[in-house]
């Protein structure tokens, strides 16, 4: 992208003058003289064509077009300043935001962070998780893992890991289970998907639950986990993001029948470039997902 001129010395003066509200004080700071700020701060409104500051009985005050700039100003000029510092440290990172499915947060990734923080000391590695109905743009994300098909609008998709579902419950509720019809004498769990139980009984040869069915639905399997341990019902569930659980004997898997309906992809909007950060974050979980 082609910027438009940024007139550099003028926006230090101004933001410097709108902090102190002073033009002697910024000349201080900046170790300038008084007419130098005076003259950028002049340079800059007819640059912006309006009225940065008005003059009062006290000294200077913005005006509403100089309290709109100035935010933006201390905010780029700390972020200058901090990356400038980290350079000087010999600690210069780069920041990458991932936002991640809360199950394949649980299932997979926690357990690799020591790994990745060893390998990649100079990436400022931010986390949130999200129960895969997600806006990167809105939330200023670089990568998202979601479970799906693959294809989202405007998405780029990266194959992670196949994700069967079966049903798991308690081992108080296994005990009680004879063949796959005997499942629909509990409460069902899922997701916000609604073809799930559906898809899974008939891939086990019964016939699927009628639609006036006990159903509780979450929108983190890892939440419909803990009310499957409580005996709350059975829980239909991607049964590879659980192998601790499932290796505790705290949560059983009744039947050995699997159904695909989605996997686990890293995704980024096409629209956004990728950093030397994320290319490296990329490569890191893909051949961590081989093994």
């Amino acid at each position: 992208m082609t910027r438009s001129y940024l007139p550099l010395n003028s926006l230090r003066a101004f933001e410097a003058a709108a902090r102190h509200l002073s033009f002697t004080h910024a000349a201080i700071e900046l170790n300038v003289t008084h007419s130098a700020i005076s003259q950028h701060v002049k340079t800059l409104e007819q640059h912006l064509n309006c009225q940065l500051f008005v003059r009062v009985s006290r000294g200077l005050m913005l005006t509403t077009e100089g309290e709109n700039l100035l935010p933006v100003l201390n905010d780029s000029f700390d972020r200058i300043a901090g990356m400038l510092d980290r350079f000087a440290n010999h600690q210069a990172q780069e920041k990458l935001k991932i936002g991640v499915v809360g199950t394949f947060a649980t299932g997979v990734l926690f357990s690799q962070l020591d790994d990745f923080r060893r390998g990649y000391p100079h990436i400022d590695l931010q986390l949130s998780t999200h129960n895969n109905r997600v806006d990167p743009a809105a939330e200023g994300l670089d990568y998202t893992i979601r479970y799906g098909g693959g294809a989202w609008h405007g998405t780029e998709a990266v194959f992670l890991c196949y994700a069967p579902l079966a049903p798991l419950c308690s081992p108080d509720i296994a005990a009680s289970l004879h063949s796959p019809a005997d499942i629909l004498r509990f409460t069902l769990l899922r997701s916000y998907r609604r073809d799930e139980w559906t898809a899974w009984m008939q891939a086990a040869g019964e016939h699927p639950p009628s639609p006036t069915h006990r159903v509780m639905v979450f929108d983190s399997s890892v939440t419909m986990l803990e009310a499957a341990q409580a005996g709350v019902g059975i829980a239909i569930a991607p049964v590879d993001m659980f192998t601790h659980l499932l290796a505790s004997e705290r949560i059983v898997q009744p039947f050995a029948t699997q159904i695909e309906l989605g996997s686990y992809w890293l995704t980024r909007l096409q629209s956004r470039a990728e950093t030397p950060a994320m290319r490296e974050f990329s490569r890191w979980l893909v051949e961590k997902m081989k093994k």
